[in-house]
């Protein structure tokens, strides 16, 4: 292996077939044939290294995964048939009846509907603290308190958190340190470098970076990813073979994609900072940023989502929307095409004005996944649809 990223993500790959093929095949297969009688007990006794079933392990989801493992810094990994699979897994291997999470508010949507409707129904709770208040979560964690929990850059308010910070905590109080690291990918920040324990993708996101297949990942500590694993291969919820040779692939250009969607966002972000009907502007990387100093220290470039608030609240927001020609309505991100999102109207909108603005959901608040497309164009769609 070598030390850059780029030649990893491209270079990590399963080992050749007798047909000796330069790139991966595909291995649609459901389960895996043994030698004997022997070969099959001591393969299910965990004795040899060795596919049983594809609900288990499958030699393009493992190929994908050991990228990951690589690209993170980690142990050892695990992938999923989507982002909130790998959560969803991740927390329920791990925590038991009355233990309890400290979580950032922002948080996205179905995470924090398993944090408030879900986990409590066995005994699991959560305390949530605002990324302003971030200097006082100690006081937040009991003596029950197993899991520390955060977004960043969070969705869809683009709060920067200190990485740094929260890992000296967790080890401090020996909690387990689980990262959401979707929006950044492993190009941009590796969590783990700064005290994380594991560490969460939603590869449907940047990894795939073209809006083609689900997938989901958790990669960190070894021991922990063990309890993982043994979780998910009882409940099931598998990343596809097909899906993991699309994300293996994609993941050989992420670092080009990256760069362009960051200088891409850049841009944008600047030219509406300058915009008489936008009222402020979000992204990590604009010296505005209240995490400015934050963000440099613990990511390579601002990422491509560009959080601002259109002026004349949700109507203004929905107005904006109906003007796009170019970019994409959609709820996804991450994608070759800018997508613009209008949460409190969309996403968000069963949530109350008050609960939408404890997580930093304004009314006028757009989320904007800047894409590849010429920047020129972007900038050109979004001024007329400001109007």
């Amino acid at each position: 292996m070598s030390d850059n990223f780029e030649t990893n993500a491209i270079r990590i790959q399963s080992q050749r077939s007798h047909f000796d093929e330069h790139s991966t095949p595909l291995y649609l297969t459901s389960s895996f044939v043994f030698e004997d009688a022997e070969d099959m007990r001591a393969s299910f006794a965990e004795e040899k290294s060795k596919n049983l079933y594809s609900r288990f392990s499958n030699p393009n989801v493992n190929e994908f995964t050991e990228k990951m493992v690589n690209l993170e810094g980690a142990e050892a990994g695990y992938s999923f048939a989507t982002g909130m699979a790998a959560i969803y897994s991740t927390f329920a291997a791990l925590l038991s009846s009355g233990d309890h999470i400290v979580s950032c508010q922002s948080v996205f949507g179905s995470t924090h509907t398993l944090f408030t409707k879900y986990f409590p129904k066995w005994n699991i709770n959560t305390t949530y603290f605002k990324a302003e208040d971030a200097a006082n979560v100690e006081q937040l964690i009991q003596p029950n308190t197993k899991i520390l929990y955060l977004e960043t850059p969070t969705n869809p308010a683009i709060e920067v958190l200190d990485l740094e910070f929260f890992g000296k905590i967790a080890e401090k109080h020996n909690l387990i340190f689980v990262v959401d690291n979707c929006f950044a990918t492993p190009y941009l920040q590796q969590p783990i470098k700064f005290g994380a324990h594991l560490v969460v993708h939603s590869a449907t996101k940047l990894i795939d970076g073209q809006g083609r297949v689900l997938g989901g990942v958790t990669v960190g500590k070894g021991d922990l990813i063990r309890e993982i694993y043994l979780f998910a291969r009882n409940t099931g919820p598998a990343m596809s073979p097909f899906n993991a040779w699309v994300l293996s692939k994609s993941l050989e250009t992420l670092a080009v994609r990256v760069e362009k969607h960051c200088e891409n966002a850049l841009k944008v972000a600047e030219f509406l900072e300058n915009h008489p009907k936008v009222e402020f502007v979000k992204y990590p990387f604009l010296k505005s940023h209240p995490n400015y100093e934050t963000a440099i220290k613990q990511m390579k470039m601002g990422g491509n989502i560009v959080a601002f608030e259109v002026k004349g609240g949700i109507e203004g927001g929905r107005n904006f929307l109906n003007r796009i020609k170019m970019c994409s309505l959609s709820a996804n991100l991450g994608d070759t095409r800018t997508i613009v999102t209008h949460p409190a109207s969309t996403t968000h909108s069963k949530l109350s004005e008050e609960e939408r603005n404890e997580v930093g959901i304004t009314a006028g608040l757009v989320r904007c996944s800047v894409g590849l497309e010429n920047v020129d164009d972007i900038i050109q769609d979004l001024k007329q649809a400001l109007g």
